[in-house]
């Protein structure tokens, strides 16, 4: 590997606008960008073993006992258990500039006023592979709230695929008397009598439920939430309508406790150049939580961090992606920029999740 061929830009600009990348990926004002919840709902958390566990927490908050003064207090047990562990997978990225983009870099180059487009040329590949690595979090993890396991398969994944079974709690996992694109179900009843009376009998109590726009649509078409909504507006005529997700989050966060959250994603996946679209979130499932933050991002230190090579110039975003950029020969000249990240998203407190299939019917 050789230094870039514009090893003083990227000396000089290469760590800026790499941390920038990173600053408009986690921007959440912006209702234009891309949102990742990976990033949103997960803690990072280093390993310095490369290893990973899921920790499941049962009976974690219990009343304290009224003793006599000067009596010995009593011992509770703690009620934990690392239910599953691993070892942290690798994933990396690399895009390259091929001879035809470093012609046009060098007439750039070479052109007065033109550096603010060779800045914009030489660095595009930068946000590319940092981005790339935020895409495979969000589809690890939407995949994995909505269904308790995370499945990265080989048919779309140039390397090695991975399986990640969290151990969601069969307990917590429910279908529906009616699937929900019956109009005559009671998708309120359900998460009542179901989600909500399961969560209180564990002490939790549910704040968010995370679904599909299909299925989000299925419940607002519903007699029951037309006229839940309906009432809600002092609406008692035999006229009802569809409620929005605004209006229906008004009506349920004074009524139940908890808001929809629409988890509406795909992530597009490379293999042999060819592009495939894929949706992490399963059709149809309902993600109940009780706590803004679900798990960790954990991650580990690259033996590339520790063991720089020569010629290559690295910055790391994030505390866990190590970005490169070199020029090699192999075999025509090319500038090349990859990530790299010992990272993967790992969801906690498996028994304060609770997930509603609404088109399985479960009696």
């Amino acid at each position: 590997m050789e230094q870039s061929l514009y090893i003083e830009e990227v000396r000089e600009n290469f760590p800026a606008v790499a941390q920038r990348v990173v600053e408009r990926l986690n921007d959440t004002t912006n209702p234009n960008a891309l949102s990742y919840l990976h990033s949103q709902r997960l803690d990072k958390q280093y390993s310095p073993d490369l290893k990973w566990g899921s920790l499941s927490i049962s009976g974690s908050v219990i009343a304290a006992d009224v003793i006599a003064m000067d009596s010995s207090i009593p011992l509770k047990k703690r009620d934990s258990i690392a239910s599953v562990t691993g070892d942290i997978p690798k994933q990396a990225m690399e895009m390259a500039l091929r001879e035809k983009e470093i012609t046009d870099l060098g007439i750039l180059a070479r052109t007065p006023g033109r550096k603010v487009e060779l800045l914009r040329r030489l660095f595009n590949d930068t946000a590319r592979v940092i981005q790339g690595q935020y895409e495979i979090l969000e589809y690890q993890f939407l995949l994995g709230l909505s269904s308790g396991i995370s499945l990265v398969s080989e048919t779309n994944n140039v390397g090695t695929g991975i399986r990640v079974d969290y151990g969601f709690l069969t307990a917590n996992k429910f279908g529906v008397p009616v699937v929900w694109s019956n109009t005559a179900s009671t998708p309120f009843s359900d998460i009542s009598s179901r989600l909500m009376n399961k969560a209180a009998a564990d002490g939790n109590r549910i704040t968010t439920l995370l679904l599909d726009q299909a299925t989000f649509n299925n419940i607002a078409k519903t007699t029951e939430a037309k006229n839940i909504y309906a009432s809600s507006i002092g609406n008692f005529t035999a006229t009802t309508y569809i409620p929005t997700l605004s209006e229906m989050n008004r009506v349920t966060a004074d009524r139940y406790g908890f808001v929809f959250q629409i988890v509406e994603r795909s992530v597009r996946f490379q293999k042999n150049g060819v592009n495939t679209n894929l949706k992490p979130w399963v059709v149809g499932s309902v993600a109940a939580i009780t706590t803004p933050q679900v798990g960790r991002i954990v991650y580990g230190t690259l033996a590339e961090m520790e063991n720089p090579v020569a010629g290559v110039e690295y910055t790391t975003v994030e505390d866990y992606i190590l970005v490169s950029k070199y020029r090699e020969n192999r075999p025509s000249l090319a500038e090349y920029t990859s990530s790299q990240a010992l990272v993967l998203p790992v969801i906690d407190g498996v028994d304060s999740i609770y997930l509603m299939d609404s088109l399985t019917v479960q009696a």
